[in-house]
């Protein structure tokens, strides 16, 4: 049983106010989060606004000076089971970088799901203000999340475009024990240091004459992590340009293999 001061939430048990305020909801259309701050006890909602679709979140994640943005879609059945559920994160490109969450939607699986495609998994989008994707940041999303969802944590997989793609390379390599596979497209990584991943399936994705991003840069990871005695396919498009994802991310393929996907143990 729950009480006034315990909100009720998606992961089926009770959360603390405090944790509440470390993701605040927000239409979509705010460009920057709100003050956090200790509501009145009279003002604390009775329930987070957890729907079935796809949300902006602002979520506080240790050393951060800001809360960052994220776009977060629950699939169909969540908040009527009590079972926990794969995740998948997406790492936009360089275009999406910013302050404006919406532009997070342009492209990949936030943009199908904003036009409706339902996922069976719980699909979490974040926003990069500047820079490059930092996979410490990526590492301490992840208990963020588990803390606020019923995430299955041996089944998380991430996925992203071009720095996006370059992101989910990085991550792998510097915490494999976080991600059961990764989907980059046109996308590279360090190839000295795919092998700290040797044990994360991989399937990578890029377009033949991608003249951003030469195909060859992350045809070099694919080989080292071969080398090494991982697993990865690598799907090049031919006549196809650095415009890669929109064939990636209408594969009917790659759903089904980010879902038969589980973490094998290591340290991370």
């Amino acid at each position: 049983m729950t009480t006034r001061s315990e909100p009720i939430d998606p992961r089926g048990s009770t959360v603390s106010r405090r944790a509440l305020l470390l993701a605040t909801w927000l239409p979509a259309a705010c460009t920057a989060p709100p003050a956090v701050r200790e509501p009145a006890a009279s003002s604390a909602p009775a329930t987070p606004p957890w729907r079935e679709d796809q949300q902006l979140l602002w979520l506080q994640l240790p050393g951060l000076p800001r809360p960052v943005a994220l776009w977060l879609a629950l699939p169909p059945g969540y908040l009527a089971s009590t079972t926990s559920w794969p995740l998948v994160v997406f790492l936009h490109g360089s275009g999406q970088r910013g302050d404006r969450p919406d532009d997070v939607k342009a492209h990949g699986p936030p943009m199908q799901a904003a036009q409706g495609r339902q996922f069976p998994f719980v699909l979490c989008s974040p926003q990069l203000p500047a820079g490059r994707w930092d996979a410490a940041v990526l590492h301490a999303l992840l208990p963020a999340l588990a803390n606020l969802l019923r995430i299955d944590r041996r089944r998380v997989t991430a996925t992203g475009l071009s720095l996006g793609g370059h992101g989910v390379w990085d991550w792998a390599a510097a915490h494999p024990g976080d991600l059961a596979a990764i989907a980059p497209v046109c996308g590279f990584g360090d190839a000295r240091a795919v092998c700290r991943a040797a044990q994360v399936p991989v399937r990578a994705y890029h377009g033949e004459i991608d003249s951003v991003v030469p195909v060859a840069r992350q045809r070099e990871c694919v080989d080292a992590l071969r080398a090494c005695g991982g697993k990865a396919t690598f799907t090049v498009y031919p006549g196809v340009g650095h415009d890669a994802w929109t064939l990636a991310y209408d594969d009917p393929d790659l759903v089904p293999w980010l879902m038969a996907q589980r973490r094998v143990d290591a340290a991370n």
